[in-house]
């Protein structure tokens, strides 16, 4: 039946400018008419410029994300469906999976932020998991930008608003703030869902004559154009896009979940699919071509609520809280009846086709067709140029000799741990929920977050990592770094990484150097994959994150899930009992270049990021896990930014209660300024008790990793012997409110 709100309207003529405008290049519309054998209508145009966006089609990216291991013995589903699926065993699985929304939390931060977190969580339950836990990670400008404390206060509000309110704990992440984010944040929403293995769904459409149904909210005219808008570089103009920004409502997602859920319960599906980016089109023709199907929708049969909504704007809204799915048929009535108990719309929109064409009505008549095989597998794919860039050579030079060594080093440590990178983040994730459900153990603050798997002696280890400082100085490396950080930071709390997903934020692919710096990206974290055994199995690109041609720095964020058989064994950062020892496991290098000390004490980026020996990099995981199963370790603690000063201060002074000073007495013969604030990699700090310490070097022995006794827990100050003595109160006070304050 016909939308009462809806009447035929006459399609605008296509001309080239309305082509470009669409983001279609002129090779890219000559291949259009050749598959259609015609000019496409403004309709056809409208669902062509979605489909072979960068944000849906990765044209761009394709030929080096194949390269990436995306196989391992716990992996049940991997990249291209809405999530990947691990398993977990006793009969359970957690899908997870890491997504972009950073163009719209630009323009609009408190609703991009949201909407990014209503998505994500979408893609999850889709795949039948219920949401038990969500992350994210953070880019903003420098801390000094008069906007950077508007679009912090919105994200951080929109991010807690939808999550809060839809009761999915925010248990972890990562803020940073650099000025080449001063015109491109990036806002990455990252959440894990738990089902029964038996009970996983995919989105899928078969089945000739099988209903397509439309559940959820109703269509609107927010979001139009939304993934095209995110396959495009910012200029002076981007201030007037707030109408290509979805608005979300976190209380009708609550309803879509438990509908959603309720609905696995039964034998009624074939598959099941999120309207996310490109929403209807995009969510049919995915589905369609999974299948290897043909799909047919009738618009008028759309539920809207605007007036005169056209053909066009259905398509492409990206209106939220809504789902496509296909029935076995007969079924949708049963169906029909679930969503009118959570009050939501279902309706028959469509139906399941042989014919492999993607075929869309409007009021009787044919205002769409196309190969659904054009619009998915035989979309695009470029390999665009890649060119190491002039500057890169001068960008790596760092001569430390050059480097003035400041003269009060505990002064030096002081600046360091109030600066917006290092000091606290609790004025970001007290404004989240990270109890709600009960099963957090591991809470925002530590190395990872841990949640308990209920019903077993389980929990699952969460984080999400990346330096693009690094990156921007070496790619390479800097991809390898990104994923050794992440799985060194499940191994501080005991756990051992079962799968990862990734968000790659690049600037413009058109960029010889962007493309440089994607691929070596991309070939780093294949080798540390490789090497650490942790596969791909989800992931996002991001491209087109600058502003008048200027790119952001490379930024892979990298979402890592870990497994601990037993919960009760978890260990987290701060030290415990005065009178304990304190180790360091690996070897501590004259390591400045790229270093969180080089720029803000010296203004520097420069450099090259500090090598990684992968092989010992795993070797220091396993003493870590191992350790911590024995039941060994009372922290473990993950040297990364800011280097070991910074991991002792944060060991003294992060944990709940009154901070706890150490005696530090360190021997290696570097210059003072290297020894404490060197990020040299595969290192971690742990305490523990005298009387284990014998079990620990039989740890270490049989891996060969460097074992190092430093000191002893107890105190109220932090000395390191022979460079500074600082109370551990007033280290608190400086770390505990650096970011508030120059957020104020």
């Amino acid at each position: 039946m016909a939308n009462e709100n809806t009447k035929f309207f006459a399609q605008p003529q296509v001309t080239a400018e309305l082509v470009a405008a669409h983001g279609i290049t002129p090779e890219e519309y000559k291949k259009i008419i050749q598959i259609l054998g015609r000019e496409p209508n403004f309709t056809e145009l409208g669902v062509f410029s979605v489909m072979w966006s960068e944000h849906c089609s990765y044209k761009s990216s394709r030929h080096y994300l194949k390269n990436l291991p995306t196989e391992g013995p716990h992996v049940l589903q991997g990249p291209g469906e809405n999530a990947g699926v691990v398993d977990i065993g006793d009969g359970l699985a957690v899908a997870f999976k890491m997504e972009s929304h950073n163009h719209p939390s630009f323009i609009e931060p408190y609703q991009g932020a949201a909407t990014g977190v209503g998505g994500i969580l979408r893609d999850i339950f889709t795949m039948g998991a219920r949401p038990i836990a969500s992350l994210n990670s953070l880019r903003f400008g420098s801390i000094d930008h008069p906007r950077t404390p508007y679009l912090i206060s919105g994200v951080v509000a929109g991010i807690g608003g939808y999550g809060n309110c839809i009761g999915v704990p925010t248990v972890g992440g990562e803020v940073y703030f650099d000025e080449c984010y001063n015109a491109n944040i990036l806002v990455n929403a990252f959440t894990l869902g738990i089902t029964k293995k038996k009970r996983i769904h995919t989105g899928l459409a078969k089945g000739v004559g099988n209903p397509v149904m439309y559940v959820g909210s109703k269509t609107g005219r927010d979001g139009i154009h939304g993934a095209t808008m995110a396959s495009a570089s910012f200029s002076e103009e981007k201030e007037q896009r707030r109408p290509t920004v979805q608005v979300g409502d976190p209380f009708t997602e609550k309803l879509l979940l438990e509908a959603c859920l309720e609905l696995m319960e039964h034998d009624y599906l074939i598959g099941i699919q999120d309207m996310g980016a490109a929403g209807l089109t995009s969510s049919s023709t995915e589905m369609a071509g999974r299948g290897g199907a043909g799909i047919e929708i009738d618009l008028s049969a759309v539920p809207l609520r605007e007036q005169e909504m056209t053909p066009y704007e259905i398509l492409l809204s990206e209106s939220q809280e809504r789902m496509l799915l296909v029935a076995k048929k007969g079924t949708e009535a049963e169906i029909k009846r679930i969503f009118d108990k959570w009050d939501l719309d279902a309706a028959v929109v469509g139906r399941v086709t042989g014919d492999n064409q993607f075929r869309a009505c409007f009021n009787g008549v044919e205002v769409a067709r196309i190969p659904i095989s054009a619009l998915t597998k035989e979309a695009p794919v470029y390999q665009r140029p890649a060119e190491r860039p002039k500057s890169q050579d001068e960008v790596e030079q760092l001569d430390l000799a050059k480097i003035a060594e400041p003269k009060d080093l505990g002064a030096t440590l002081k600046l360091l741990l109030g600066s917006p990178n290092i000091a606290s983040k609790e004025w970001v994730y007290r404004q989240y929920d990270h109890y709600v459900r009960s099963n957090t153990v591991v809470a925002p603050g530590a190395d990872a977050a841990v949640i308990r798997i209920k019903g077993s002696d389980k929990a699952l280890a969460l984080t999400v990592d990346g330096n693009s400082r690094y990156c921007y100085l070496d790619p390479y490396v800097g991809g390898a770094l990104a994923v050794a950080e992440a799985a060194r930071n499940l191994a501080c709390v005991g756990a051992r990484p079962i799968g990862l997903t990734d968000c790659l934020n690049f600037g413009s692919p058109e960029n010889p150097a962007v493309m440089w710096q994607f691929a070596r990206v991309i070939q780093g974290m294949r080798d540390a994959c490789i090497a650490l055994k942790v596969p791909v199995v989800s992931g996002n690109v991001s491209f087109y994150n600058d502003t008048d041609g200027i790119p952001i720095y490379p930024t892979p964020t990298v979402g890592m899930v870990g497994l601990l058989p037993k919960v009760e064994r978890v260990v987290t950062p701060w030290f415990k009992v005065s009178g304990d020892i304190v180790v360091l496991l690996g070897r501590t290098r004259e390591e400045l270049g790229g270093s969180e000390y080089l720029k803000v004490v010296h203004n520097l980026v420069k450099g090259t990021p500090p090598w990684i020996d992968l092989r010992l990099e795993q070797a220091v995981h396993n003493c870590c896990i191992e350790a911590i199963d024995k039941g060994i370790l009372r922290s473990a603690h993950d040297i990364s930014e800011g280097g070991l000063a910074m991991a002792l201060a944060e060991c003294c002074i992060c944990g709940p209660d009154k901070p706890l000073g150490a005696r530090i007495e360190m021997r290696e013969m570097i210059r003072g300024d290297a020894l404490l604030f060197s990020e040299s990699q595969s290192r971690i700090l742990v305490s523990l008790q005298e009387k284990d310490l014998s079990q620990l070097q039989e740890v270490v022995s049989k891996q060969g990793v460097s074992l190092q006794v430093v000191g002893s827990v107890g105190g109220s100050r932090l000395a390191i012997q022979p460079i500074l003595q600082l109370p551990v109160d007033e280290l608190r006070s400086i770390w505990s409110s650096g970011l508030a304050d120059r957020l104020q």
